[in-house]
């Protein structure tokens, strides 16, 4: 059986040797622009730059280029491997940058044990890098080496072996320690280790607050002590007087134990001679101080976090030094001093108390997770890493001065980081600020499922929509307690309880559909059903907006919307649209859900609602009716009812932008339609709107784009109806849930006028 070793090997080895590559972000394809990129065309940029060295900025890749240097002198776990072994290592460091926070990285394994060597090396690559990222130096040379470089350099420098590790278990501990209920500047710590992470880690907790008198550090020999005798300047820094010797004297009594030095040192009676509530971080890697199930069954009270990825609470660095170097880089600040790193300690421990997003749950395989003792730390695939972490940042290098940059817009720039990482979505931002200015009342059908809750709870924290749960209340209520939810106070509503209600809806339908067959006892009876009740509620203006359908199949959750609020005026039939978030923006897919094989005028009507709906999202529509044919290129049933949309429109609605029947390619490719097809009236821009000519090719189109990854797929939004009525995806997430939630309330916002 092949081992995880040799997995590795050939993971490293196959193709292109190694993890990176460089790639070209001009275009280099042909002589134009290879006389750009180099000879004559370069000599332009190089001139600006001579006059102006800040140009560099403004004409290369300094800005956002990282240096991971390292002499291979304590890698992790192997220790003093030299140079050339280290190289994997650094590599994997220009990999995280890259996918966390869009960063350039060269990596540079230098053979220079000697610090002033290093140094010097380092000083001469300064022109080349707007940061350095020093890595896997051993202690104390590391000191000397990061503190003279801070010194001599006028950029971004960072040691992350050491302020990584501080900076993640700093914020670690902020939270540890508001669920201990302890105050900062009253416990008493313990810190096992005195390398480069153990003595940054106690500085900075002694600027979070902790009293240097109160913090016990250990090396391989025991306390440190004053009466030891001659010690190195950072070790003697924590020097104390105070009665303690070996690990076993200074864990009595202790309130947080913090573990940067090797496995099993701790013991389970250790553990048990602690303070109520003991903060326990044991860090070494890859084996922690004491194993996780000995800890965690010594104390039932205890809070524990490792360095591993498979417990909770991991102190992973990867959750800071993408971050910081990108707050850093944004502002070209010129270090990274302690406001800097204190402003990420304190975006990481507040970030871990925010509602964890579903795409997080997903990538873990956890069904729940919330601040508390098993979750004190953000997970590092938390995509709202980049968005918390490097604003604090670069507001801290502005307010402290080493900024050579401004940023006077920081949503802006949010959004902009968002988009580094292909997070950019306008649209859909846009769209959850229009929800918060006029919330609505928003009726979930399925409020006994979980993503429902937790979806209804951000929508209320967010301020975008009061929500109204149907449900068993007992049952709602204990989920609503399990899960720490925001929804105490919002109205729950049982329909099969509420005899009153079922009565006075029953009349109201029986009159509809009494000539449809149904009595007035089974009109009744239907209003015990969740989606007939809230579909009622939003008849009789009791709510805004009614969703349902996470767990029920599309006919039965759609039939009582149309039965109930029924068409607007003008509509004979609802369609089904799906919006796709792309580079391109917003693209709009109908009809996706409803209709099987609509007629010529069942097309004009779903023309006309895609128009009206996407205008009121405050997209201007452009359309385009799909078929296998361009302009009559092919013939076929398909192509002819199309046709006769399309001129029914241009003769009636000309104030709608549409045309066909066209190929896919031929919408997307304006400058091809332009070339072949000048007529045709979407003129110079690119379709956002598409009408599909059956279910078939709609259903299958949006799916295959939503399960491929290439954008996600929003909906399906419900067209034509009344009043705002939106059914979900089967098995929807919670941010597809929230996504529907802010069109559901923007729809109803529009069907009352009120934008």
């Amino acid at each position: 059986m092949e081992s995880q070793f040799d997995n590795a090997l050939e993971y490293h080895a196959n193709g292109r040797p190694g993890k990176i590559e460089v790639i070209p972000t001009k275009p280099t394809q042909t002589k134009r622009d290879l006389s750009l990129a180099y000879s004559p065309g370069v000599a332009e940029p190089c001139k600006k730059i001579a006059d102006n060295k800040a140009d560099v900025y403004k004409y290369t890749a300094k800005g956002n280029l990282v240096a991971v240097i390292s002499n291979g002198t304590a890698v992790l776990g192997l220790g003093d491997i030299g140079p050339e072994a280290s190289k994997p290592v650094m590599e994997g460091k220009g990999v995280l940058f890259k996918i966390f926070a869009d960063i350039d990285v060269f990596d540079i394994e230098l053979d220079a044990k000697d610090p002033e060597l290093f140094i010097q090396t380092v000083k001469a690559l300064e022109p080349t890098f707007g940061g350095i990222n020093l890595e896997d130096i051993k202690a104390p040379e590391s000191f000397e080496i990061e503190t003279r470089l801070k010194k001599e350099l006028n950029i971004p420098i960072m040691h992350d072996d050491q302020h990584g590790t501080a900076i993640i278990s700093g914020a670690g501990l902020l939270n540890a320690l508001e669920l201990a209920e302890k105050k900062i500047d009253e416990v008493r710590m313990v810190v096992n280790g005195a390398g480069a992470s153990a003595i940054a880690c106690g500085r900075l907790f002694v600027s979070l607050g902790v009293k240097k008198e109160n913090l016990i550090m250990l090396d391989s020999k025991g306390v440190i002590r004053k009466d030891r005798g001659e010690l190195e300047p950072n070790k003697a820094f924590f020097a104390t007087e105070q009665d303690y010797h070996q690990l076993e004297d200074a864990m009595k009594g202790a309130d947080v134990f913090i573990g940067l030095s090797k496995a099993d040192v701790l013991s389970v009676d250790m553990i048990k001679s602690m303070a109520d509530n003991p903060i326990v971080f044991a860090l070494a890697n890859p084996d922690p101080e004491i194993a996780y199930d000995l800890a965690i069954t010594a104390r039932e009270d205890i809070i524990l976090a490792t360095g591993r990825s498979d417990h909770p609470n991991q102190v992973n660095n990867v959750l800071g030094f993408p971050f910081i170097f990108r707050g850093a880089l944004d502002v070209r600040a010129t270090s990274i001093n302690e406001a800097m790193k204190l402003a990420a300690v304190h975006a990481l421990a507040d970030l871990a108390k925010e509602t964890v997003p579903d795409v997080v749950l997903i990538a873990y395989n956890e069904p729940d997770m919330s601040f508390g003792r098993k979750y004190i730390i953000p997970k590092p695939l938390d995509p709202r890493l980049i968005t918390k972490v490097a604003p604090a940042v670069a507001k801290a290098a502005i307010e402290s001065g080493v900024a050579q940059a401004d940023i006077t817009d920081w949503d802006a720039y949010k959004e902009h980081l968002r988009g580094r990482l292909g997070l950019d979505n306008r649209f859909l931002r846009s769209l959850a600020m229009r929800a918060k200015q006029n919330p609505m009342k928003v009726v979930f059908g399925e409020a006994d499922r979980l993503k429902i809750l937790k979806a209804a709870h951000l929508a209320k924290e967010e301020g975008t929509c009061e929500p109204i749960l149907l449900g068993h209340e007992s049952v709602v209520r204990k989920m609503i307690e399990d899960n720490h939810l925001n929804l105490g106070d919002c109205q729950i509503i049982d329909p099969t309880k509420e005899e009153e209600k079922q009565v006075e809806y029953g009349k109201i339908y029986f009159e509809r559909r009494g000539r449809r067959g149904v009595t007035e006892f089974e009109a009744v009876k239907c209003m015990r059903q969740r989606n007939y009740y809230g579909a009622m509620m939003v008849e009789q203006a009791e709510a805004d907006a009614f969703i349902s359908g996470l767990s029920r199949n599309y006919p039965n959750t759609i039939r009582p919307a149309l039965e109930i609020i029924g068409r607007e005026e003008g509509i004979t039939k609802v369609a089904g649209m799906y919006i796709i978030t792309s580079k391109r923006g917003p693209l709009f897919f109908a009809d996706t859900t409803v209709n099987i094989d609509p007629s010529v005028q069942d097309l004009i009507d779903i023309v006309k609602s895609v128009h009206r709906t996407v205008t009121k999202l405050q997209v201007k529509p452009r359309i385009a009716m799909l078929s296998y044919s361009n302009f009559g290129s092919a013939k076929g049933a398909t192509v002819s009812k199309m046709q006769e949309a399309v001129k029914f429109l241009h003769q009636h609605h000309p104030e709608i932008i549409v045309d066909g029947e066209m190929q896919a390619n031929m919408a997307l490719d304006t400058d091809l339609r332009q070339e072949v097809f000048p007529f045709c009236k979407l003129g110079g821009e690119q379709a956002n709107c598409f009408i599909f000519p059956g279910l078939n090719s709609g259903n299958i189109s949006y799916k295959m784009v939503q399960e491929l990854g290439i954008a996600e797929a929003i909906g399906p939004v419900l067209l034509g109806f009344r009043k705002s009525v939106h059914v979900l995806q089967l098995g929807s997430s919670v941010r597809e849930i929230m996504n529907m939630i802010n069109i559901a309330v923007v729809d109803a916002q529009s069907k009352q006028g009120l934008v």
